[in-house]
């Protein structure tokens, strides 16, 4: 008799925690599990509408596909530029703004500001620096340089990196200015006392305690590396300039051409890469950083 009280109350706060929790699982089901399902069936039929199985054709197609094979060398130059910078220059900063420097609040301002600033504000501002008769033309103009179009020239990925940089870095900085302020000084009061130089320090202690961070923003930079899609097609439109043709380009020309195959199949080919990356960094994380968990 005494047990049955018990049994119910427990009963009772695991369906009050189910009806919690319903809402954000039936918002995942809707919106992202059941159309990635669909997304993934399209991508093995021949069509939305006879849905007549034809395996691996659609991937076939697709990785022979001039305008795929452009868009994802792009995309994976403009990654693999854009994300190790943006965690060297962010973690740099961090460091910086760790040491005793003049104006560091107003530094530190300085690159949060452009979190606040809207899309929209960020593509307006890109176009008065680099458009033709822009200020950066403007700028070179006075060392007799010629105006470039950059948004069409073999510098616009440059552009973009720039864009994505300043977008990102200071978001990242105060990460690791989070992650800074939680390694125990013991351990560097110990290290400088054993000797150890301050770039063994850095290394040996700081970088392995900051391992988790770094993941975590390797990982923030990755999908914000994909996001960048955004500013690039407000100021370039559907189809840009060479270089600056990108995946999510190909995917949106794909869906307004009414192509489901080959955009089913270019999506589950990028969630499928972006996947098997993110667990190899936490392979590697996981390795270089076990000794310091806990």
């Amino acid at each position: 008799m005494g047990k049955k009280p018990s049994i119910n109350l427990k009963s009772r706060e695991r369906l009050v925690s189910w009806a919690f929790l319903a809402p954000s699982f039936i918002g995942v089901m809707v919106f992202f599990i059941i159309p990635f399902i669909v997304v993934i069936l399209y991508s093995f039929v021949d069509s939305p509408i006879t849905k007549d199985f034809v395996f691996l054709d659609n991937y076939a197609a697709l990785l022979q596909n001039k305008s795929f094979q452009t868009a994802a060398k792009n995309t994976l130059t403009f990654s693999v530029i854009a994300v190790p910078l943006s965690v060297l220059l962010a973690l740099g900063l961090a460091v910086l703004l760790e040491q005793k420097i003049p104006l560091k609040s107003q530094f530190r301002t300085f690159f949060l500001s452009p979190i606040m600033v809207p899309i929209a504000s960020i593509v307006l501002i890109w176009q008065v620096l680099f458009h033709q008769n822009g200020t950066v033309n403007l700028f070179f103009s006075n060392f007799g340089a010629d105006g470039v179009d950059w948004l069409k020239s073999d510098y616009s990925q440059i552009v973009i990196v720039i864009l994505f940089l300043w977008r990102n870095l200071g978001y990242h900085m105060i990460l690791f200015m989070a992650g800074l302020s939680h390694i125990p000084n013991e351990l560097i009061e110990v290290a400088r006392i054993e000797g150890a130089s301050s770039w063994a320090i850095f290394y040996k202690v700081k970088i392995r305690y900051l391992s988790p961070t770094i993941l975590f923003v390797t990982i923030l930079s990755i999908i914000n590396s994909f996001k960048v899609f955004r500013e690039v097609y407000l100021l370039t439109g559907d189809y840009p300039y060479g270089p600056l043709y990108l995946l999510q380009h190909f995917m949106n020309n794909m869906f307004r051409s009414l192509d489901y195959q080959k955009l089913s199949a270019a999506a589950v080919l990028m969630a499928i890469v972006i996947t098997a990356l993110i667990a190899i960094l936490f392979i590697a994380e996981n390795r270089y950083g076990k000794d310091v968990e806990g």
